[in-house]
C-alpha cells in the first residue's frame, strides 16, 4: 500500500491516506494559523487527496484553516469530507438546544483557542442543512465531497429520520458525492447501517492494533454491503504513537496502566522486527478488505510528513504473525 494511492468510495476519488484535522483545530495544544497552514501543504506535497474535517474540531477553526490551505489547490483535484450533526452557537438563554458537554476531561476542553461558540446537537433535517452551509462557508467552498453524520450515538433515531434524508436528496441531486457515519462506537454504527443507505463509514479507534471491536459486525457487514470504512484514530489517540510518554491518551483521556502495558508489548514486538510502532499502527487496518482509506491527524508538517512515510514503509508478514500470537492482535485477514 503507497499513501498517494487512490481508491473511490461511491464516485468520489481518494487517496488510502487522508489528512485529519482535528489536530488543527488546536485538539489538546494550541495551532498557529502558518503551521496549520505548512501541514496542509506537507500533505499536498506527499500526494494525500483526501481531508477530513467538522465543525467540531476547533468549533470551526479546522475547517477555516482546511479551507485557507487548499484555497489555490485545483478543486477537481481534492476531495474534502465534512460533518453534520453539531450547529455552532454561542451560549444564550435559548434552552432548546442541546450542548454538546462530551468535549472536556476533569474540566479541562479538548480544543484550544476556541472562542465564544460551542457545539449543540441538531440531527434533525434542517439541522443538518444548516449545518453543512454554515461548513461551506468556513471552509469557502461551493461543495464538499462526503458528508458525515457526526457522533449520532444517542441521537440515531432522529439521525435515520432527519439528518439522512437530507444527506440523500443532496446526494441524489449531486449535490454532494457520498454520504457517511463518522463515528467512535460500533453498535450505534451497525444499527445505522443496517437502515441507511451509506456510502462509507469513518470509525475512529475501534480497528487498531489495541481494539478489533469493529471486526465482530461492523466491518462484516460494510463488506457484505460494498460500504467503504475510513479508520480513524489508528493511533487511539496518542498511546500508539509514544506509550512511553508520561502523558499518553487513549480515546483522549490518559492511557490506563493496562492500555499503556499492551501498547508496549506490541512495540516491543515491533522493535524486534526493526519496524516503528507508528507504522504497524498505520498499516495495520489495511489488512481489512473493508477498509478503503485510513484518516490520521498531524498538527506540523514534520509529523505528516513521518505519517506518510511510515504507511508506505515494508512490513515482513512475520511482525503480523508475531502480533497474533503474543499480543492476540488478529491474524491478516487480507
Amino acid at each position: 500500500m503507497k499513501a498517494a494511492e487512490t481508491t473511490t468510495i461511491r464516485d468520489v476519488t481518494v487517496t488510502r491516506l487522508g489528512l485529519g484535522t482535528a489536530p488543527l483545530g488546536g485538539l489538546f495544544t494550541p495551532v498557529r494559523d502558518d503551521d496549520a497552514a505548512s501541514t496542509i501543504d506537507a500533505a499536498w506535497s506527499c500526494g494525500l487527496r483526501l481531508f477530513d474535517t467538522a465543525p467540531l474540531y476547533g468549533y470551526g477553526n479546522a475547517e477555516r484553516r482546511l479551507g485557507c490551505g487548499l484555497a489555490r489547490r485545483p478543486r477537481t483535484e481534492f476531495a474534502v469530507a465534512t460533518k453534520v450533526g453539531r450547529l455552532l452557537r454561542e451560549p444564550s438563554a435559548d434552552r432548546s438546544w442541546e450542548v454538546d458537554t462530551t468535549q472536556e476531561f476533569d474540566g479541562e476542553p479538548f480544543y484550544t483557542d476556541t472562542g465564544a461558540a460551542v457545539p449543540v446537537f441538531d440531527f434533525s433535517y434542517d439541522g443538518a442543512l444548516r449545518a453543512l452551509e454554515e461548513s461551506l462557508t468556513r471552509l469557502g467552498l461551493e461543495r464538499v465531497d462526503i458528508v458525515h453524520v457526526h457522533d449520532a450515538d444517542d441521537h440515531v433515531d432522529q439521525a435515520i429520520q432527519g439528518a439522512y434524508p437530507a444527506l440523500m436528496k443532496l446526494r441524489d441531486e449531486g449535490v454532494i458525492g457520498a454520504v457517511g457515519l463518522g463515528i467512535d462506537h460500533c453498535e450505534p454504527a451497525v444499527q445505522i447501517l443496517r437502515a441507511v443507505d451509506l456510502d462509507c463509514v469513518l470509525i475512529a479507534g475501534r480497528w487498531t492494533l489495541l481494539d478489533q471491536s469493529a471486526a465482530s459486525a461492523l466491518l462484516p457487514l460494510a463488506e457484505a454491503r460494498g460500504v467503504g470504512i475510513i479508520a480513524a484514530g489508528v493511533f487511539n489517540s496518542g498511546v500508539l504513537a509514544d506509550p512511553t510518554a508520561p502523558t499518553s491518551t487513549f480515546d483522549y483521556v490518559p492511557s490506563s496502566t493496562a492500555i499503556t502495558a499492551k501498547a508496549q508489548a506490541i512495540a516491543a514486538v515491533c522493535a524486534r522486527h526493526g519496524v516503528p510502532l507508528k507504522a504497524a499502527a498505520l498499516q495495520f487496518p489495511y489488512r481489512h478488505p473493508a477498509i478503503a482509506a485510513v484518516v490520521t491527524g498531524a498538527r506540523t508538517a514534520a509529523e505528516l510528513t513521518e505519517n506518510a512515510a511510515l504507511a508506505d514503509l515494508p512490513i515482513p508478514d512475520q511482525l503480523w504473525a508475531d502480533l497474533a500470537v503474543e499480543c492476540a492482535v488478529p491474524s491478516p485477514i487480507s
